[in-house]
């Protein structure tokens, strides 16, 4: 007989919780544009007597935190998308088909749509204004960009996205295991917040930068989980009836 595990359904999905408090995120990064809170906050990692940013040539933030770090978390999508891909010929992961392509799919959309969007924005990176020691000058989110021969390729952030993008598992694992689910998240939300810290540090990035990799993460692993694994109750019984059936 083969192996069935039927999947159990779905919590209800709080909207205040899923997109209320993202959607005032949003709306309160807008009105810090208004702010110079971006640019007090980075001139506290910079140091023009020590050469810039504190951060900028630290072997530690740059070569661990940065390099080696992003490449766990790639070895991790990789071996999320060879689960996926076994899932089609091995009985034992078979029931799990679905968690596993919404997780390959969360994490694939959660870092490839971070480098067109940066090209569309061309924001400036810290590292690069004028108060800062480079030579391009400072510009609002949505104000246009001044004149350059070097386009920034800043906004969202890169690396908090390669972090921020775990959220994915706790969608994944919400329905089957919600303790370990809600540890995912805080895993996924503390890493992000390191790998945004630490660029800051570096002159990479601002600190609103961040906030938005982080909404737009989690959204776009909110959608994912609500497409390809969302089942409240009387959508989920017919699939575990069809499950029993094929036993």
């Amino acid at each position: 007989m083969p192996l069935t595990l039927s999947r159990p359904a779905s919590r209800p999905l709080n909207a205040w919780l899923c997109l209320g408090i993202p959607a005032v995120v949003a709306v309160t990064l807008l009105l810090l544009e208004l702010t110079s809170l971006d640019m007090s906050l980075a001139q506290l990692f910079y140091d023009p007597d020590a050469g810039g940013f504190i951060g900028r040539h630290s072997y530690f933030l740059e070569n661990i935190l940065h390099d080696r770090a992003k490449q766990v978390v790639i070895v991790f999508s990789v071996l999320a998308l060879i689960g996926f891909v076994f899932s089609f010929l091995i009985a034992r992961l078979k029931p799990f088909q679905r968690e596993l392509g919404c997780l390959v799919l969360s994490l694939g959309l959660a870092t490839a749509f971070v480098t067109p969007v940066k090209a569309v924005t061309a924001v400036q990176c810290p590292w690069s204004l004028k108060e800062f020691g480079g030579k391009e000058t400072y510009s609002e989110l949505l104000s246009p960009r001044p004149a350059t021969d070097k386009p920034g390729r800043c906004w969202p952030g890169g690396h908090a996205a390669t972090g921020f993008a775990l959220f994915a598992l706790f969608f994944v694992l919400r329905d089957r295991r919600p303790k370990l689910a809600r540890a995912a998240f805080l895993f996924a939300f503390g890493l992000g917040t390191v790998f945004s810290v630490s660029r800051m540090m570096q002159g990479a990035h601002f600190f609103s930068h961040n906030v938005w990799t982080a909404v737009f993460c989690w959204l776009i692993c909110l959608g994912a989980y609500y497409y390809v694994l969302y089942r409240p109750a009387s959508k989920a019984e017919p699939v575990a009836k069809a499950q029993a059936v094929n036993a």
